[in-house]
Formats: C-alpha cells, structure tokens, sequence
C-alpha cells in the first residue's frame, strides 16, 4: 500500500518535510513500546505509536521501518521532528486512536506485520 494512501485512510497530517507519498508499505505494527517493536515489526513495515519522542524515530531508524503515524492526535516536540526529517523517517500525525487506525488499515488491506 502506498503510503498517499496511509495518509488518506487516517487523515492524517504530513509532519515531516519532503515525504515520497509514492512509499510502498508492506505492513503495519503497533506499539508504545519500543522494544517491542524492534523485536516484532519487520523491515518496511508502518509504526503505529503514541509515543511521540525522539526514541521512536531512533527505533524506526535501527528498525529499517518505512514510516510512523503518530496516533491520538499526539503532537511531537520539534526535535523529534527535526530528527525524522535529518534521518529521512516519514511522520504522519492522525487523530484517531490505534485501535481505530489498525481497523481503518486492515479493513483497507494493509497486512499485520510479521516476525
């Protein structure tokens, strides 16, 4: 799935600058814990997360994710930003919950990932 079609399904907002809409996601995964998700999303997936610091971006970045939808209409800090952009980390934020946007995806046929 493309991720212009991420951001549509979760209208979501583009946070970060020069962000390649044409991005295919394989998957999805969904997680506040960080360790979680380094131990069970794969490479290429997309992070679902409420947690909005730096350490997310760092957990896409040793991950090889594709991108992260920051949900609950959470705001991240503006270094957290700042890092997603010098790394080439795609962030989106929505304003619906993760329950919400795992239904929204997976009824659009974004796969659940797998380890």
């Amino acid at each position: 799935m493309k991720l212009r079609d991420i951001l549509n399904i979760v209208e979501g907002k583009v946070l970060t600058k020069k962000v390649n809409l044409d991005l295919e996601v394989s998957s999805c995964g969904a997680s506040d814990l960080m360790s979680d998700v380094l131990a069970y999303v794969n490479p290429g997936s997309l992070l679902l997360t409420g947690l909005v610091n730096p350490q997310s971006i760092r957990t896409a970045e040793m991950a090889d994710l594709a991108a992260i939808v920051f949900v609950r209409g959470k705001k991240p800090a503006s270094d957290t930003i700042e890092l997603a952009n010098e790394l080439g980390i795609p962030v989106i934020g929505s304003p619906y919950s993760m329950y919400e946007i795992c239904g929204r995806l997976y009824q659009a046929g974004l796969e659940p990932t797998l380890k």
